[in-house]
């Protein structure tokens, strides 16, 4: 017999389309790691609801460009599995078994839900099911075993949170029943905006899109926050914490990789302007993104196509999802 592949499970909250904060958060890993292991791609859409509860067109919507980004960068509908999590209900019941194992005061110490209820400006206005995103996110990856878990740097907290449940459980089993999944952060933790913010993201308006166009993400980059205290192009500029300079690291090819760093001495000495540096990053963004950009042209124009994906991933999620909460009901008995 074939040994069986370990499993991923990851994932994003449909609120919009992906952009290239999720590909080195979280993306560029599913692609590489989806021969090696037997991938979950969860559309956690219920999660959505955690911020757009009074716009559901735009989850509904999302949940299909969330789909076809996924597909667009590489993922292949027959190694991977992508589902929606409002089509697999055992994932609610795990999360309500799981809701009895963490503590009031557990649920909001987590940094990352304390984290976004600042960075939202939230006060104490919130919903319960915000609160318990994590727990809900622990349903998602226990449902179908998730093992290893591609993740952004914000959703460490989040992952600790998933393995305090499973020890709760496996301490009531005497075993090892659930896996502890583990975190695969991916190679930057987080992109900062097209703005200088920390963090981009699809609520702070300086994102760049894997399916923007070729004029959109030009006209981005030209627009992109750099040395706020550099006045002309012979002026000494500072290249850490430039955005400008953080994309060209991150995003440029091997060949590229000499030119980006005469640049960097260049603009350093104040002998090369911000507009040429932006049309060679704008240069490299868009050779980057254009074959994404055409696989989810290809999408766009089949989603029927991607419709019977999903739902295929749905029937094998829900079978996977069932065998796990028998378990458990098992478990801390529940069932008769």
């Amino acid at each position: 017999m074939a040994e069986q592949k370990k499993r991923i499970l990851t994932g994003d909250t449909p609120t919009g389309k992906l952009h290239l904060g999720h590909w080195v958060g979280t993306l560029e890993n599913r692609v590489k790691l989806q021969d090696e292991y037997d991938t979950f791609i969860i559309n956690a859409d219920t999660h959505a609801l955690t911020t757009l509860s009074k716009d559901p067109a735009r989850v509904h919507q999302s949940v299909l460009e969330v789909a076809k980004d996924n597909l667009a960068v590489g993922l292949d509908p027959e190694k991977v599995t992508m589902f929606v999590e409002s089509e697999v209900p055992e994932i609610y019941e795990l999360a309500a078994i799981f809701s009895m194992y963490v503590s009031h005061n557990e649920a909001l110490r987590n940094p990352t839900v304390k984290d976004e209820i600042k960075t939202k400006g939230m006060g104490d206005i919130y919903s319960l099911g915000f609160i318990n995103y994590p727990i809900y996110q622990a349903a998602d990856i226990v449902s179908v075993r998730g093992e290893l878990v591609p993740v952004g740097v914000d959703q460490e907290a989040h992952l600790e949170q998933t393995r305090e449940i499973v020890r709760s459980i496996n301490t009531i089993a005497g075993s090892d029943m659930l896996i502890e999944p583990k975190a695969l952060v991916g190679r930057v933790g987080k992109l900062m905006g097209t703005d200088g913010n920390p963090k981009m993201g699809k609520s702070l308006g300086n994102t760049i899109y894997l399916s923007d166009s070729e004029e959109e993400i030009t006209k981005k980059v030209m627009g992109m926050y750099t040395d706020p205290n550099r006045i002309h192009p012979t002026d000494p500029g500072k290249v850490e914490g430039n955005p400008v300079f953080v994309y060209l690291d991150v995003f440029a090819n091997e060949h590229e990789r000499m030119q980006v760093a005469e640049y960097k001495e260049k603009y350093t000495l104040g002998k090369v302007g911000d507009i040429e540096v932006k049309k060679f990053l704008a240069g490299i963004l868009n050779n980057f993104i254009s074959p994404i950009r055409e696989r989810r042209t290809y999408y766009d124009n089949n989603t029927e196509e991607v419709i019977k994906i999903l739902n295929k991933g749905n029937a094998r999620a829900r079978e996977e999802a069932q065998k796990t909460l028998s378990q458990v009901k098992k478990t801390v008995g529940l069932s008769i």
